[in-house]
């Protein structure tokens, strides 16, 4: 069974920075290009970044480019995503997740962050 693990949300002000973590299990997880989905409040889900299997390429959506970055460790089963210089608009539930830019086929509960001053 494939499981996904979000952490690492919280409140943090206009300029501040977090760091969510993505813990999986139950696939070959070095294998797989992972992604980092969100949806804020009354939207629908947006496509973050996408790392590729062996974390040596990340793509990001233009929001979030220079502020975000994406990594990985194959040997933890774990993604990454760093987040600095937060904006009001990142507000939202963050999802690690497989499948493709196009399509999700598994994420995790997701992780609350809320950007306020």
């Amino acid at each position: 069974e494939v499981q996904l693990v979000e952490s690492g949300g919280g409140l943090v002000q206009p300029g501040g920075s977090l760091r969510l973590s993505c813990t999986a299990s139950g696939f070959p997880f070095s294998s797989f290009s992972m992604y980092w989905v969100r949806q804020a409040p009354g939207k629908g889900l947006e496509w973050v970044s996408r790392t590729n299997s062996i974390g040596s390429t990340t793509y990001y959506v233009d929001s979030v480019k220079g502020r975000f970055t994406a990594s990985r460790d194959n040997a933890k089963n774990t993604l990454y995503l760093q987040m600095n210089s937060l904006k009001t608009e990142d507000t939202a539930v963050y999802y690690c997740a497989t499948g493709s830019s196009s399509r999700i086929d598994n994420r995790g509960q997701g992780t609350q962050v809320t950007v306020s001053s």
